[in-house]
Order: structure tokens, then sequence, then C-alpha cells
């Protein structure tokens, strides 16, 4: 760092400029105020952030947030709790902004009500910081919710198949994974080879805590097969489908080139999670149970995953009046 040539009294990394004192870090301006004293407590508080990053900031939150719901909105608030910390895992508060808030909810807008409690979680532990002057403000403020539309978007074989077509080996797997279990993508990624039972694939939905094992077929055998082969390339992992690392993959990494094989593929509007409602769709399709493969208790949820658009033909009743 080169010493100073004047405003000598200032301190690092603080310099004014047109009548105002800024603090400049990575040639980012932060204004601090127009006169000496406010800029010093702006200045105070500003390197005050805590440096462990947000994950950091949410983990002190969390337990000042959770004593104020019930127990069921806990299990709800832990779920999003592990998203978020994912999401702004190489996240400063500050450099959490208004933008960066939206574009979260544009990544969960497949899921309104996901993504609305992981606004509602968001804003909350923004604004125990706040309350504790650890931060200045609260991003989360003016940031509009989703409202909660039907979704009734069903992904067809073909686009699948052209989907599939231009996605990498790990996210073919990971896609029929999706398909054949019908669970969500954040379950998917988190499988370990101890959850490989005799009967199929056990799953405890980190969401709803609901408990369910999918049994074997040919298909999904072969798909854990490859997802096996796959991993081989990886450190030792106890996941079925690890990174280089083996660690688990991040759900927004792989969201994010999902996407990409969307666009590539020219196949619009369709997310990860529609995944979960073409497995439902095409189980009920099958005469299977789609609620018992979703893990729904409540058949009205169901129902907003089922998307088979054609119509269906129908048998009415036999003659029961004799007419003689």
């Amino acid at each position: 760092m080169r010493p100073r040539k004047k405003n000598k009294h200032l301190p690092p990394c603080v310099y004014q400029k047109h009548g105002a004192y800024y603090y400049v870090k990575n040639n980012k301006w932060t204004r601090l105020g127009s006169n000496l004293h406010d800029a010093l407590i702006a200045y105070a508080r500003h390197v005050a952030l805590p440096t462990e990053g947000v994950p950091s900031l949410i983990e002190k939150a969390m337990p000042f947030i959770l004593e104020k719901v019930s127990e069921s909105t806990q299990k709800q608030y832990l779920y999003c709790e592990r998203i978020l910390k994912e999401m702004f895992a190489e996240f400063s508060p500050d450099q959490v902004t208004h933008g960066t808030v939206v574009r979260m909810m544009d990544m969960w807008r497949h899921s309104p009500s996901t993504a609305n409690r992981l606004l509602t979680v968001l804003k909350q532990v923004f604004q125990w910081a706040l309350d504790r002057e650890i931060v200045d403000r609260n991003p989360c403020e003016s940031v509009r919710r989703i409202s909660q539309e039907h979704r009734d978007r069903l992904i067809s074989p073909e686009e699948y198949r052209r989907i599939y077509k231009e996605a990498a080996p790990w996210l073919q797997v990971t896609m029929d994974l999706c398909y054949l279990t019908g669970q969500r993508i954040g379950d998917i990624l988190l499988i370990k080879h101890e959850d490989l039972q005799p009967e199929g694939i056990y799953f405890e939905q980190k969401k709803t805590g609901h408990k369910l094992t999918v049994a074997w077929t040919e298909d999904l055998k072969n798909v854990v097969q490859r997802a096996i082969k796959i991993a081989e390339g990886s450190r030792e992992s106890p996941y079925l489908l690890p990174t280089k690392k083996g660690t688990p993959r991040f759900h927004s990494n792989v969201w994010r080139v999902f996407k990409d094989a969307c666009r590539r593929a020219q196949v619009d509007d369709v997310t990860l999670h529609d995944l979960r409602a073409m497995s439902g769709t095409y189980a009920e399709k099958q005469g299977l149970d789609p609620s018992a493969l979703l893990g729904h208790t409540d058949k009205k949820t169901t129902r907003i995953y089922l998307r088979d658009k054609s119509v269906k033909v129908v048998l009415g009743p036999e003659k029961a009046i004799d007419q003689k």
C-alpha cells in the first residue's frame, strides 16, 4: 500500500472527494457521509462487518429467528438456512444487494412458496444484523414476493431427450435420478452410498422430513451403476453424485448447468423442479401412486404436480334401472 500524500488524518481506505468521504476497496467507492464525524461512524460500522461471510451471519441469527416460530415452521426455516448458506457461500454481507436477492427469487421462481420463504428468512437475518449495527441496510427491503400461481409446464419425452443430449454424463445421471425417483434435486444431490438399501433408495426429505424408499427397477439400478462409474474419478466420498473433490454438488451450480443445457437444446421455460412434476405425472399415467412417490401426505399438494393436459376418456355406469 502506498503512503498517503494528503488526507493523512483519515483512516485506511478512506478518501475525501467532491465534498464527501468514501471508503474504497477493490475499486469500489462506498459513500460514508458529507462530514467527518458521520463518515468516521459509518467507517467504523463498515469495517466491523463480519469477515466470515453471509453463512456465518446466518448461523448467528438463526437461533433468534427460530425461537419465535412454531416447530413445523422451524423445519421449513432450517431447510431454507441450508439453501441460503449454499447460495451465499462466497458472499460477505455488504456484497448482498437488492439485485442479488432479486436474482435469488428468479432462480426459485418455479417454486413460489420456497422462494418466498427464502426471502422471509434472509430478510429476518439481515434485520437481526441491522438491529445490532453489524450491517447498515437490509437488501431484502422492497423485494417483491412471488405470486403463487399454478404452474402447468410439463416436459415432454422429446424435450427431455433434447436436454439430455446437451448434458454432461453426470448431469444426465442426475436428471434420470430426479425423474425415476420423483425426489427434489436437493435430496438427489445428498444421496449417500449407505442410502442404497436392498429394497431401493432410501430418502429422508430435507424439506418435510418425510421418509420413504423408492423401490428398485431395472432402470433405476442402471442409473445408479452409471453414477458409481462416473464417481470413480473423484476422491473417495460417501455421496453418490460427488464433485471431483468428493463433496456434494451445490444445488445452485447444478441448476445453472441444467439451464445451460436447456438453452443449447432450445427448450424454454423448464426448471429442474419440473422433472419432479414430470415424474409424478407419468407415474399416475402408468397406474402408480404419485402421492406416495412424491412423499405427499395431502393429495391436494400432489395435484399441483400432475400436469397431464390430455383429455381423459371416462366410462359411465352400467344401466341400473330395469325399465320393463
